[in-house]
């Protein structure tokens, strides 16, 4: 059994982002052709992406692209409204860097933002759906940093799909229909009421028509004035007033607006058996994702199988140790001390992973990793509304990005054609946790809510890229991402195969997961072991994947989602 072993070099890589945030993980440059690809979440948006590529741009710009399809087709996951974290690998260079474009909180958000008059934090449908729900929304900033870094056609070229698209319509997706007659306070919202209506007033469904001029209106002018369409001027104001209105009117300004930052970071990275995994430092859980990689090669689980309940058992077991210390340690890195270091330090994992016994355990307590300070109970609610895309174009540049509106369809509340997100609501609700301490999550004004969005990119041993993954989910994120790759790496199945195996999500004492897609031996082989499934977290993931695997593309889309894997010449 392979050990995973943490060169000291990536804990220098990722100290080195604290102190020089334009450090970039460097790795040798690829081929000069590569194979050119998009997964995307839906068809619509992959297909605009590919058509950038066709068109001589580079993976940038055809994420420009996706992500401005995704806002219009799947409005319930993301949007320019919305936050993203990017990973992109420069395919000539072969630097590796993170375009943080979290939400973050108004300079005017307080602490107690989300706490009632009774002195108890307020209900999360309350909450969601009110005007201090919306943060500053950063993935448009981002993606403009990224293109005036590395894009290659001009940004106003690329939104014709979009533009066109909302404008003609597009028929709504069963995935997009199925969510519109459920009882989400986000479509008790006057915006979404309007938005979804037929002109006899009833609500819109599966293989209806829907036309968005606003938004066509909306992306002609940020193709026109670039980013400055949603940060300024009359967008941003409607977005102010917006978020003012009640109830539980917000803080935002339009110097919130204007002053939006997106943040380079430095990916930190471990290996995996034969690969090296990076991922995203703080606000994301991307410390989390390895740590539970770490725990995970300390097993067996890969001498084991699909098959076998103890290989489940022991996923669940190391998923519960992880979220442990995720919970307890990891909030933006800017405003508080995470032990990124301690918390996937070798020997540390060593005693983390001896923890897992035959049954599974009463409680999971979080551990005392190297740096950490006092341990505090979380209680963030995180909710799943979130799309990932991967693209890779001819020259090997590549884009593995997580974005997000937060919940489905974000606040509800709508701005020229887009959702707006209600990413506030990923903070801690009770700044004050169990033992009156201050929660590394809680509100403050220019904060970022701590993030599961683990968008990842892999390496071989030569340093080459081997592949990205990343998925929509909430916190059950790094559950769906981990799944897939111990399916894909340990147990060799295909992408789209290890993408479709069965969803199981432990986090304290909650084991969630597609009841019905475990066989009747695998449920009572758990059982035995201490783990009764229940449904719940873990129906809806949406995990888009690759490997290259010799030398050939092993994509694949999440079965539960509408994806498609598009592959060029």
């Amino acid at each position: 059994m392979a050990s995973f072993r943490l060169s000291i070099a990536c804990i220098a890589l990722f100290v080195a982002s604290c102190t020089n945030p334009q450090s970039l993980q460097s790795v040798p440059p690829a081929a000069e052709t590569a194979q050119p690809f998009v997964i995307a979440a839906n068809p619509l948006a992959a297909r605009a992406g590919m058509d950038v590529l066709e068109r001589g741009g580079n993976a940038i710009d055809a994420a420009i692209a996706v992500q401005a399809m995704l806002s219009l087709v799947e409005p319930q996951s993301s949007g320019m409204g919305g936050g993203t974290i990017m990973q992109h690998l420069d395919g000539q260079t072969g630097q590796l860097v993170v375009y943080d474009g979290r939400e973050v909180a108004p300079a005017q958000a307080s602490r107690e933002m989300f706490m009632g008059n009774d002195g108890k934090p307020l209900g999360f449908r309350e909450a969601v759906v009110s005007g201090r729900a919306t943060g500053v929304p950063g993935a448009v900033a981002a993606l403009a940093l990224a293109h005036r870094e590395h894009g290659k056609l001009p940004w106003s070229s690329l939104f014709d799909a979009p533009i066109r698209t909302a404008e003609e319509g597009f028929i709504i997706s069963p995935r997009l229909g199925r969510f519109l007659p459920l009882p989400f306070p986000q479509l008790d919202q006057p915006d979404a009421k309007r938005y979804f209506s037929r002109p006899d007033g009833t609500r819109m469904a599966t293989g209806d028509r829907l036309r968005n001029p606003d938004y066509a209106a909306f992306l002609r002018r940020l193709a026109k004035n670039g980013p400055d369409a949603l940060y300024r001027g009359s967008t941003a104001a409607k977005i102010v007033a917006r978020t003012r209105e009640g109830p539980l009117a917000g803080t935002m300004t339009m110097a919130d607006l204007a002053g939006y930052k997106p943040v380079k970071r430095m990916p930190i990275c471990a290996p995996y058996r034969a690969y090296k995994v990076c991922a995203p430092p703080p606000p994301s859980s991307g410390v989390g994702m390895l740590a539970l990689l770490g725990l995970l090669e300390r097993t067996d689980i890969a001498a084991r199988g699909p098959n076998d309940p103890q290989a489940w058992f022991l996923f669940a077991e190391a998923s519960r140790l992880m979220y442990a210390d995720r919970d307890t340690y990891v909030g933006d890195a800017d405003f508080v001390k995470v032990p990124v270091a301690g918390m996937i330090e070798p020997a540390y994992l060593d005693q983390r992973a001896a923890l897992i016994g035959k049954t599974a355990a009463t409680r999971v307590e979080p551990g005392k990793p190297k740096g950490a300070g006092v341990a505090i109970a979380d209680r963030t609610l995180e909710p799943a509304g979130t799309s990932h895309f991967i693209v890779r174009d001819a020259r090997g540049n590549v884009v593995s990005m997580t974005t997000t509106v937060e919940s489905i369809f974000g606040s509800g509340r709508m701005v020229d054609g887009f959702f707006l997100n209600n990413q506030m609501t990923d903070f801690s609700f009770n700044p004050l946790q169990e033992n009156g301490e201050l929660s590394p999550n809680a509100v403050a004004p220019g904060k970022r809510p701590r993030s599961s969005m683990v968008p990842l990119v892999l390496f071989d041993k030569d340093g080459h890229f081997a592949g990205a993954i990343g998925s929509a989910g909430g916190n059950a994120i790094l559950a769906y991402v981990s799944k897939s790759l111990v399916a894909a790496i340990d147990w060799g199945l295909p992408m789209q195969q290890a993408l479709a195996q069965p969803n199981l999500v432990a986090r304290g004492n909650s084991f969630n997961g597609e009841v019905t897609k475990f066989s009747p031996e695998l449920r009572a082989g758990l059982a035995e072991r201490g783990i009764n499934l229940a449904p719940g977290q873990g129906e809806d993931s949406g995990v888009h994947g690759v490997l290259i695997r010799n030398g050939k593309i092993d994509g694949g889309f999440d079965p539960r989602r509408e994806g498609v894997v598009l592959v060029g010449n």
